[in-house]
């Protein structure tokens, strides 16, 4: 494992949609390891591949109860409202307060290529959604409400 540089706001990479993973090999492997420990280096709850120069569909997850790997992540269902503060890896210093789900359901798939379904409320709900929009080419910032909290 390795720590990869986090890409800073500014990279015109972090406003590009990232591809669709369809190799399923040692190479994104050791991208989701590089991932997790980049995160945990950082003291981040959660990680896009686009955040470490890859425009790939691929998420990294820990919000203090356990890791979580999403490949080609997808919401398949969003209920409730929750105005939160946020912040970014990729946007150090700066937080606002967003309105997102208060609970969603992510379809993805791991490194083996197997497909799993997660659910999130509360933290883990907008980690999902912040990371998943990264995957797109958005950042938080586009969707703040209330600037510095």
């Amino acid at each position: 494992m390795a720590l990869r540089n986090v890409v800073k706001v500014g990279d015109p990479i972090l406003n590009k949609k990232s591809r669709a993973v369809e190799k399923f090999d040692d190479r994104l492997s050791v991208l989701i390891d590089d991932m997790f420990e980049t995160m945990y280096d950082a003291n981040g709850v959660g990680l896009a591949a686009v955040q470490v120069g890859m425009l790939r569909r691929v998420v990294v997850i820990d919000c203090g109860d356990g890791p979580i790997e999403l490949v080609n992540p997808e919401i398949t269902k969003a209920e409730g409202e929750q105005k939160e503060q946020e912040g970014c890896l990729s946007l150090p210093g700066q937080y606002g307060v967003t309105i997102r789900p208060a609970k969603v359901q992510v379809k993805a798939q791991d490194r083996t290529g197997k497909w799993h379904v997660y659910t999130g409320e509360g933290l883990k709900a907008r980690c999902f959604c912040h990371e998943l929009d990264h995957l797109e080419g958005i950042l938080f910032t586009e969707k703040t409400i209330k600037e510095n909290v």
